[in-house]
């Protein structure tokens, strides 16, 4: 059978910005038997996220994560329909799931590596499942539960930066229904933060492009920051940690503002913003959603709740076509998006 697959061109190098041209879309083939134990799947959404970046790198700088391979397909989360099985447990027009889906057309795997999808669990919405019902959503919400320490009554201000990335606007709704009392965004332009704000239920934004942050944090935080959701790093989350609270928490989700750099992950704090942590005992570890897994099914199942029930806004940017993953990928680097990046692949 011939497919269309999309295979890493060249890399970026460490310190590098990655442009679409290093990716590049080919033609390939796979069989045209499926063999037993696997399922024939046709691919209908993959996802682009940050972490992605280190597996351009021949080191990803971590021991979870493989490189991706030059001249050879790209993989990430997807969707995809079963068009023939030759699993026990699957079915043809069974929608399903992984974290590993190659980069292409269509593809031949192995059932025990797939999740069956409910699509009535997400309105129908199946890409939701690579987003806010999927390892995005499920960053946001244990990510809080494991380390944010929030506890209803406890009046406590959360603060997240990339508010409009993908799991930040997804962070700052669930520390709400969490029982923060006041949730604030860092953004970097004034329509991500009227978003944030009009539709996603974030008290107020800063956009970090204009101002002084520091004085704007100050202003709006008068009592301080409980609870940072960090997924940038950098100038922003030394200003934000300047300002948190005594025994306040860190929860270190990504550091994006890195990821472009040659440094270890989670990068050091500066001297000044790391003594500040220390003397005030503020949590900073690092947080691996895949540490977590056990808990995958009851918290995928609390996210379509609030899915289904309004309390969770989504946001998607969706590209058509495989040939524009690299596009794609690229944009998303550069922030040029609200919420999560969707790549439809077929109809």
């Amino acid at each position: 059978m011939i497919i269309q697959r999309v295979v890493l061109n060249s890399r970026p190098g460490k310190n590098g910005v990655p442009v679409a041209e290093n990716f590049r879309l080919e033609q390939s083939t796979i069989a045209d038997t499926v063999p037993a134990g696997h399922v024939l799947v046709k691919t209908l959404y993959l996802s682009v996220d940050p972490y992605m970046r280190c597996r351009m790198n021949e080191d990803t700088g971590s021991d979870y994560l493989q490189p991706w391979q030059l001249s050879e397909v790209a993989d990430g989360g997807g969707i995809g329909v079963v068009e023939e099985s030759k699993h026990h447990n699957l079915a043809k027009g069974d929608f399903v799931t992984s974290f590993t889906w190659p980069w292409q057309t269509a593809a031949i795997l192995d059932g025990d590596s797939l999740q069956k999808l409910v699509p009535q669990l997400v309105n129908g919405r199946l890409s939701y499942f690579l987003g806010a019902a999927g390892i995005t959503g499920l960053t946001a919400l244990l990510g809080i539960r494991e380390k944010g320490h929030v506890a209803a009554g406890a009046s406590q201000t959360m603060v997240v930066s990339g508010a409009a990335g993908a799991c930040g606007s997804l962070a700052g709704q669930i520390g709400r229904l969490e029982g923060c009392s006041r949730g604030l965004g860092i953004a970097g332009t004034d329509e991500k933060c009227s978003i944030l704000v009009q539709e996603m239920g974030f008290d107020a934004a800063i956009n970090y492009k204009k101002g002084d942050v520091a004085k704007q944090l100050r202003e709006l935080c008068p009592g301080g920051v409980d609870v940072y959701f960090d997924n940038v790093g950098g100038d922003i989350s030394d200003t934000v940690i300047s300002q948190m609270n005594q025994n306040s928490h860190i929860i270190l989700c990504g550091q994006i503002s890195q990821y472009n750099k040659d440094v270890p992950y989670p990068p050091p704090l500066p001297p000044d913003i790391e003594k500040i942590q220390k003397e005030r005992n503020i949590t900073r570890e690092r947080f691996l959603v895949l540490n977590y897994m056990d808990k995958q099914e009851a918290s995928v199942l609390q996210l379509c709740q609030w899915i289904q029930e309004g309390k969770l806004k989504v946001r998607e940017t969706v590209v058509e076509g495989l040939a524009n993953i690299g596009a794609a990928f690229q944009s998303m680097m550069n922030g040029g998006n609200i919420g999560k990046q969707i790549v439809s692949v077929s109809k």
